[in-house]
C-alpha cells in the first residue's frame, strides 16, 4: 500500500493523534499491517510536523501536537504572500530605477545645467542684440533627452541596460578576450553606473537561495556517515533548529527508502542503507561543514563604495534642489518659452504647479533619498535578527560539541556564546528557550553551578557509534557489470 493512502485511512482512524501512540496501536485503531501503519505515520509525520519519543524501555513513539491540522498554514501563506508582493514591488522598483536612470537622473541633471546656462547666455543675447537663441538651445535640451534614450537603450552603447558588464563591443570576441584578462588578473567586474543607483536605493541584490540545498547537505551527509545519522548531524549541517529537523527526515525516509530504528538506550537513528550505494572506487566522502561555520552576514547598505555613493548623492541633491527652484519661481514649459522670448516680461503669469521639470523631478529625486534613508533606520532591527540568528547558532554548536560526549554544557558557556554575537546579556527566559528547543533539562553540578544535560543527544550518539560500528562495507558496494550499451 502507498504510505499516503494508509495515512489518509490513519487520519480517519485515529481519534486522538495528539496523544503518543506506538505503531502497533495504529495498527490496531486503522484494521492496517504494522508495516503499513509504520509507512503511513510517517507520511503524515512529514505532512503534519509530527515528533517522535522514545521510552525507557526503547519503544518508539508517535504524536502530533497540532493533531492532523495546518494551523502554520494560514501564517506561511500570508507570509508568501506578503514575501510574494513584497518581492514583485521590489522588482518594479529595480525595473523603475533602471529603466528611467539616466532618463531621469543623468537627463535632468543636464536639463538643468543646460537651463542655467542657457538663461546666462540669453540675458547677454537680449542685452547686444534682439536675437534669442531660445529656441535653439530649448530644441538642444530635448535633444539631450533624445541622446540620453540612446545611449540608455541602444546596444551598442557602453551605457545600455542590458550589459551585464557595463561595457558592448560590436566584436564579441574582443568582449571575451578582455573578460578572460580580468579572470585572469581577478580582477572584479566592472559594475554599471545604473547598477550602483539601485543598490544605492534597494540595496544589493541578495544571492538565490537553492531551495534543494539543505536536502543535498543531510544526504552527503548521510553517504559519509555509513547511511547511519540522527538528528544532531541534521541540525550541525543545516543548522536546522530541532523542531524543522525531525519532519524534515520523515520526508527524507519516504523519498529514499529510510527507516528508524531505537536503540536500546533509547537513541533514535535513521537508517538510509541504499544512500550508501555509488559507482565510485571509496565510499568516503567528507562532512559538510557545520552550519556555524557560514554565520548570518548583515548585507551591507549600498554594497557601493563610497565615491560612487557620493556622486550619486551630489547628482541626485542637483535634481532635488533644481526642481525646487524651478516649482518656486513657476517655470512651466510655456513660461521657459517667455523666458526665451525677445521681450521676456518682468513678471512670469501663473501658469500652474511645473510638472514636467518641476514635480516629477523633484518627487523622484525625493524618493531616491528617502528609500535609502528607510533602509538604513531599519538596519537596527535588521543587524539585531542577525546577530540572534549567530547566537543560536552558536549554541547549537557547545551543545552539539559537548553533549553527544556526555558532558554537560555550562549555563556560562551558553551565555558566553549569546554575548559574543550580540553583544548582550542573555536573560534566563531566553537560554531557557534555546535549551529547551534542543531538548535539555537543567542539571546542578557538584558545586551548585548550572548546566543542561541532553539525554536524548547523549543516547543518539551512543547508538550512532554502535550502528556505524556494525555497518557493513558491502552495502556501498557495486556487483560486477555484466552488461554496458557502450561495449
Amino acid at each position: 500500500m502507498e504510505p499516503k493512502t494508509a495515512a489518509e485511512i490513519l487520519r480517519r482512524t485515529l481519534k486522538d493523534p495528539k496523544k503518543p501512540m506506538t505503531v502497533a496501536d495504529a495498527s490496531v485503531a486503522s484494521g492496517l499491517p504494522e508495516r503499513d501503519a509504520e509507512a503511513g505515520l510517517t507520511w503524515l509525520t512529514a505532512e503534519y510536523r509530527g515528533h517522535l519519543r522514545v521510552t525507557e524501555d526503547g519503544d518508539l513513539l508517535r504524536l502530533f501536537p497540532y493533531g492532523f491540522e495546518k494551523p502554520w498554514e494560514t501564517r506561511e501563506t500570508f507570509a508568501r504572500i506578503a514575501a510574494a508582493v513584497g518581492k514583485s514591488l521590489l522588482g518594479a522598483g529595480r525595473f523603475i530605477v533602471r529603466a528611467w536612470l539616466l532618463i531621469v537622473m543623468v537627463a535632468y541633471a543636464v536639463i538643468f545645467v543646460g537651463l542655467l546656462l542657457a538663461l546666462t547666455f540669453s540675458r547677454q543675447s537680449n542685452d547686444r542684440d534682439d536675437r534669442s537663441p531660445g529656441l535653439a538651445i530649448l530644441g538642444g535640451l530635448l535633444r539631450m533627452i533624445g541622446d540620453a534614450f540612446f545611449w540608455m537603450f541602444h546596444p551598442f552603447s557602453p551605457l545600455y541596460v542590458g550589459r551585464g558588464y557595463g561595457y558592448a563591443y560590436a566584436d564579441d570576441r574582443a568582449r571575451q578576450r578582455t573578460h578572460a584578462r580580468r579572470m585572469r588578473a581577478n580582477e572584479p567586474p566592472s559594475i554599471p553606473f545604473y547598477e550602483k543607483v539601485n543598490r544605492f536605493v534597494f540595496g544589493p541584490t541578495p544571492p538565490p537561495v537553492d531551495p534543494q540545498e539543505a536536502r543535498a547537505r543531510i544526504l552527503t551527509e548521510i553517504r559519509a556517515k555509513k547511511g547511519r545519522i540522527g538528528l544532531s548531524d541534521v541540525m550541525r549541517v543545516t543548522g536546522l533548529p530541532r523542531d524543522k529537523a525531525d519532519p524534515l527526515m520523515a520526508k527524507l525516509m519516504l523519498d529514499h527508502d529510510g527507516t528508524v530504528d531505537v536503540s536500546e538506550g533509547g537513541g533514535i537513528v535513521y537508517r538510509f542503507e541504499t544512500l550508501r550505494r555509488t559507482a565510485a572506487s571509496e565510499d568516503v566522502m567528507p562532512s559538510p561543514r557545520p552550519a556555524w561555520d557560514s554565520p548570518a552576514v548583515l548585507p551591507p547598505l549600498t554594497g557601493n563604495g563610497g565615491g560612487a555613493n557620493v556622486g550619486i548623492i551630489l547628482l541626485n541633491g542637483l535634481n532635488l534642489l533644481a526642481s525646487a527652484w524651478v516649482m518656486a519661481n513657476g517655470l512651466t514649459l510655456s513660461n521657459l518659452l517667455l523666458l526665451f522670448s525677445k521681450k521676456p516680461p518682468p513678471v512670469l503669469p501663473d501658469d500652474g504647479l511645473p510638472l514636467v521639470l518641476g514635480l516629477v523631478p523633484f518627487v523622484f529625486s525625493l524618493a531616491l533619498f528617502v528609500l535609502p534613508a528607510l533602509r538604513a533606520a531599519f538596519r537596527t532591527r535588521k543587524a539585531k535578527h542577525v546577530a540572534q540568528e549567530n547566537a543560536r547558532l552558536g549554541i547549537l554548536r557547545e551543545v552539539l560539541t559537548r553533549a553527544p560526549k556526555g558532558e554537560p554544557v555550562p549555563d556560562e558557556a551558553l551565555r558566553a556564546v549569546y554575548r559574543v554575537a550580540t553583544g548582550d546579556e542573555p536573560s534566563s527566559k531566553e537560554i531557557s528557550r534555546c535549551v529547551v528547543e534542543l531538548g535539555g533539562d537543567v542539571d546542578t553540578g557538584p558545586e551548585g553551578q548550572v548546566r543542561y544535560r541532553f539525554a536524548d543527544l547523549e543516547a543518539e550518539a551512543e547508538a550512532l557509534e554502535e550502528e556505524r560500528a556494525q555497518a557493513s562495507e558491502s552495502e556501498a558496494r557495486l556487483g560486477r557489470v555484466v552488461f554496458a550499451s557502450d561495449d
